[in-house]
């Protein structure tokens, strides 16, 4: 019983974000890369909604990191539950540092969590004049 102490231990912490409550980190991540230059943009506002009946609970925003990643965008002290979500992507301010001019002054993207806890990933292809997003892993 000595022996197997320590691995029950160890397999318990593996759980510990579910059995408290807690989303694991990176159940939501995102990325944008753009395609007129190859290269992620660093700095790029993202926000995090949910869909309550008629109108949106805002959740969680950050900035993506020099990758143009945000790794964890969703609260960690919450369960991401079933429902409708909106990830924002703030894109004017990327263009206007860069003396470009942008339509899509920010990109809406609506999806739909069916797990609890369910680890997502929302990449955004982006150009001045037009994106595409996908389910990503």
């Amino acid at each position: 019983m000595k022996k197997t102490a320590p691995l029950l231990i160890l397999a318990s912490m593996a759980f510990a974000p579910v059995a408290f409550g807690a989303a694991p980190a990176g159940t939501l991540s995102v990325h944008i890369l753009d395609q007129q230059t190859g290269t992620p943009p660093p700095g790029v506002t993202v926000t995090l909604e949910k869909q309550q009946q008629d109108k949106w609970t805002p959740l969680a925003s950050g900035k993506t990191d020099q990758d143009g990643r945000i790794k964890s965008l969703y609260p960690a002290d919450q369960d991401m539950q079933p429902g409708v979500y909106k990830v924002t992507f703030k894109t004017a301010e990327y263009f206007h540092g860069n003396k470009l001019e942008t339509f899509f002054p920010e990109i809406p993207v609506l999806f739909t969590v069916t797990r609890t806890n369910e680890k997502l990933h929302i990449p955004l292809l982006l150009s001045q004049y037009g994106y595409s997003t996908y389910k990503g892993s």
